[in-house]
């Protein structure tokens, strides 16, 4: 396995001759759509890594959930995560699935942390290619907390941080009834072996649910790129891997919160009961299709 900014050096550099070079979020900007010029040179990359046997599989299910979103439903995906190369090998997936596929990915918008815009150049152009809403994680907000020791900068940039998201959330109420489907990584960062809270979801995801109407879960099974604990994120590791996707039917978001909050004793935290039954649902959904490979 090789760092990705190693092997695809020459494809960065003519990538990033595609980009904006924008990296400033600011509260008119929030909502970002994608630059399709950039997609070819990722798509490239995906390609080459991904083996014999990779798809989507119960495409139907979200086809079902594409078909609510446009009679306007607000709809939503919740999906594991184990590397920034999650969104681009599941939306080359959808997109390979044929004219339905294309469409469904298009209408995908990914909500996405404040780092993937401001970190690095290349990282944010990666980011370019998909559309986006750019919030600031409750992560990120507690790093402004704890390593600003100025206490007049920690609280522009905690005001900052605010006003973002307050930005983001009214932009969302725009685009979930306009037919797009918003898409959500639960877990909120990158699956960690590790360290294992990173496999717990953040307790606000059940602000999102809430929000919505309908929701499918999305278990992402193989990964070619992998985490690298001793660099950046673009020395994460390129390796070959079968990736299947597997999409849950399309469930009513109401009906779900309630039939888990309603087993929650008092005084318990309901919200993070709520995001740990997701999670509870990926991971069963993971588990299901690694047996079906094993087979």
């Amino acid at each position: 396995m090789d760092p990705m900014s190693a092997r695809y050096k020459d494809t960065i550099i003519r990538m990033m001759a595609h980009a904006t070079g924008d990296m400033n979020v600011s509260t008119d900007r929030v909502y970002q759509e994608a630059n399709k010029t950039i997609l070819p040179f990722i798509d490239s990359i995906v390609a080459e890594n991904l083996e014999p046997g990779s798809g989507v599989r119960s495409f139907a299910n979200i086809e079902r959930l594409a078909k609510l979103s446009r009679e306007g439903s607000k709809c939503l995906l919740l999906v594991e995560h184990y590397s920034n190369f999650d969104l681009p090998v599941f939306i080359y997936l959808l997109r390979k699935a044929g004219t339905e596929g294309e469409r469904i990915a298009d209408s995908i918008v990914a909500i996405a942390g404040i780092k993937l815009s401001e970190t690095n150049p290349v990282v944010t152009t990666f980011s370019e290619a998909y559309s986006r809403l750019v919030i600031y994680p409750s992560r990120s907000i507690d790093e402004l907390t704890t390593k600003i020791v100025d206490p007049a900068r920690r609280a522009t940039e905690i005001a900052k941080a605010n006003a973002i998201n307050l930005a983001s959330m009214k932009e969302l109420a725009r685009i979930r009834t306009e037919g797009k489907i918003v898409l959500v990584f639960p877990a909120g960062t990158r699956f960690r072996p590790w360290e294992p809270e990173t496999k717990r979801g953040v307790r606000e995801i059940d602000s999102y649910i809430r929000s919505f109407d309908y929701f499918s879960l999305v278990s992402l099974n193989g990964n070619i790129l992998r985490i690298n604990p001793d660099g950046a994120m673009l020395e994460d590791l390129v390796c070959k891997d079968r990736v299947i996707v597997d999409i849950s039917e399309p469930r009513r978001c109401d009906e779900f919160r309630n039939s888990i909050k309603d087993t929650v004793p008092e005084g318990q935290d309901k919200k993070q009961a709520v995001v740990d039954a997701v999670m509870a649902g990926l991971e069963a959904m993971h588990e299901g299709v690694q047996r079906t490979l094993k087979a």
